[in-house]
C-alpha cells in the first residue's frame, strides 16, 4: 500500500502481508493452498441465523458490531485463510439514497428503476460519510482478525446496472440489454456513474484496512464477449484502475463467465475467479499469464458424501497444480442449506492435501 494513504496501510504490511492468501494473490510460494468461500459470512451457519434473527438484511449491513461478528464466524469455525466483509452489493446504492429493499427469497428490489437519462441524476457520488458504518466495522474487524486478511467487496457496474434497470433480479436481463443495445450512450453514462460509486465504496474499505478487494459481476455471464468488451469492460477497468494505487490485490469474479475469462483478466484484476464450469487449467489458459486464479469446486458437491467431496476437490487441486497462484474457493457462493461441517472438513482437507 502506498505511503500516502495513511496509517490504514500498516495492517497490510504486517502479519497479513505474509498470509497464505495474500501470497497466493501475489503468485508467491505458499505454505498451503489458501481457502475461503464466497458467501461464507453466514448463509449456512446456525450461529449466523441466530444473530440475524428478526433483523432485515440491509439493516444488518449497517450495524458495525453485527457485521464484525458475522464476518468473524466462518473464520472461527472453518479456519479459512481470509475473511470477507459481510455486506451486500446494493449497500452503496442504498447509501446514496436509492429506494431499495432486499426481500427474502427474491433479492434486491428497486422501487423506481433507472430507465431514462433523468434517472441518472439520482445516482449521486458516494462519500465516506455515507458508509461510516463500513469504516467502523472494518476497524473493529482488523483489530480482531490479526494475521487473517480481510477481503472488501463491491458489485461490478454491469450487475448493479442490471438491478437498477430491471428493478430487481432478472432471468433474461431484457430491459438491461434493451438499454445497452438501444441507447448505448445512456448505458455508457450509467455504467460510468456506477464505476465511480463502486470505486468510492472500495476505497473506503481499503483505507479502513481491507487487505484485498473482490469485484462481483454476478450477472455478466449473460453477455457475449463482443458486448462485454464494448459495453462493460471500460467501466470495470475504471474501478480496478481507481484502486490500483493502494497495492492491494484485486479479484474479479462472475458466474457463467467461461467465455469472458480473458476479458475479465484484461479489465485489470490481479486474481480472476473461475466458476465450476471451466477446469482450472483451462481457466488459466483463457486468462493468460500474470494472474492468479481463484476457484472452483461446484457448491452442490458439498451435499455429496465426504469421500466424493474429497475426490472432486482433488480434481480441482490437480487441475490447479501448475498455476502461478491458486486460491481454493467454490465456483459460486455457499448454498444456504449446506452442512457447515462439510465446509470445515473441506478447509482442513485442502490444507492437509497441499501442505508444502
Amino acid at each position: 500500500m502506498s505511503a500516502n494513504h495513511g496509517p490504514s496501510g500498516l495492517q497490510t504490511t504486517s502479519a497479513t502481508h505474509e498470509s497464505a492468501f495474500l501470497k497466493a494473490c501475489r503468485r508467491e510460494p505458499v505454505p498451503h493452498t489458501p481457502v475461503w468461500f464466497m458467501r461464507q459470512a453466514g448463509r449456512s451457519l446456525p450461529e449466523y441465523l441466530k444473530v440475524r434473527e428478526g433483523i432485515a438484511m440491509l439493516d444488518s449491513c449497517m450495524m458495525p458490531e453485527l457485521v464484525t461478528e458475522i464476518t468473524l464466524q466462518p473464520v472461527r469455525r472453518h479456519k479459512v485463510d481470509a475473511a470477507i466483509y459481510f455486506s451486500d452489493i446494493v449497500v452503496p446504492l442504498k447509501a446514496i439514497g436509492i429506494d431499495l429493499d432486499i426481500r427474502p427469497g427474491i433479492g434486491p428490489v428497486i422501487a423506481e428503476p433507472v430507465r431514462t437519462r433523468a434517472d441518472l441524476a439520482r445516482l449521486r457520488d458516494l462519500t465516506p460519510e455515507d458508509v461510516s458504518y463500513v469504516t467502523e466495522a472494518i476497524g473493529m474487524l482488523t483489530a480482531e482478525l490479526g494475521a487473517t486478511p480481510l477481503i472488501g467487496f463491491a458489485g461490478a457496474p454491469f450487475t448493479l446496472a442490471s438491478y437498477l434497470v430491471e428493478g430487481g433480479p432478472s432471468r433474461n436481463h431484457e430491459r438491461t440489454k434493451a438499454m445497452m443495445y438501444g441507447d448505448p450512450e445512456l448505458w455508457a453514462d450509467l455504467l460510468d456513474r456506477l464505476a465511480e460509486i463502486t470505486s468510492a465504496f472500495l476505497r473506503v474499505q481499503i483505507e479502513a484496512g481491507a487487505s484485498a478487494v473482490q469485484l462481483f459481476d454476478s450477472w455478466v455471464g449473460a453477455l457475449a464477449p463482443a458486448d462485454y468488451r464494448r459495453s462493460v469492460l471500460p467501466a470495470s477497468a475504471k474501478v480496478f484502475d481507481a484502486v490500483a494505487g493502494y497495492g492491494v490485490p484485486r479479484i474479479h469474479f462472475g458466474v457463467g463467465t467461461g467465455e469472458l475469462l480473458g476479458l475479465m483478466g484484461e479489465a485489470g484484476a490481479d486474481v480472476v475467479g473461475v466458476d465450476w464450469r471451466v477446469p482450472m487449467d483451462e481457466g488459466a489458459r483463457r486468462v493468460g499469464p500474470g494472474k492468479a486464479l481463484q476457484g472452483n469446486l461446484d457448491p452442490a458437491v458439498l451435499f455429496a458424501p465426504t469421500a466424493t467431496v474429497e475426490a472432486k476437490t482433488r480434481e480441482v487441486l490437480d487441475a490447479a497444480a501448475g498455476l502461478e497462484g491458486h486460491i481454493f474457493n467454490l465456483g459460486h457462493g455457499v448454498m444456504p442449506t449446506t452442512d457447515a461441517d462439510a465446509l470445515t472438513r473441506l478447509v482442513e482437507y485442502v490444507h492437509e492435501r497441499t501442505a508444502r
